[in-house]
């Protein structure tokens, strides 16, 4: 007998303002930027993103951005 086992896998997104992971498929509020999809897990965040995007894209993340 085999027993099957499902993941749901779910897209998920990084807000650039805040770090907290957001579900792209749910998210209420997003905008783009640069020709990227940026994804926010609340209406404060995006706003704060759109009053300076460059000070949250230009951060430095891991080894290669």
């Amino acid at each position: 007998m085999f027993n099957h086992f499902f993941v749901e896998m779910k897209l998920m997104a990084k807000d650039p303002v805040c770090g907290m992971e957001v579900d792209e498929a749910t998210a209420k509020y997003k905008t783009e930027y640069m020709s990227k999809t940026y994804y926010f897990c609340a209406k404060g965040c995006l706003e704060a993103f759109k009053r300076d995007p460059e000070k949250y894209v230009s951060k430095k993340h891991g080894c290669c951005h």
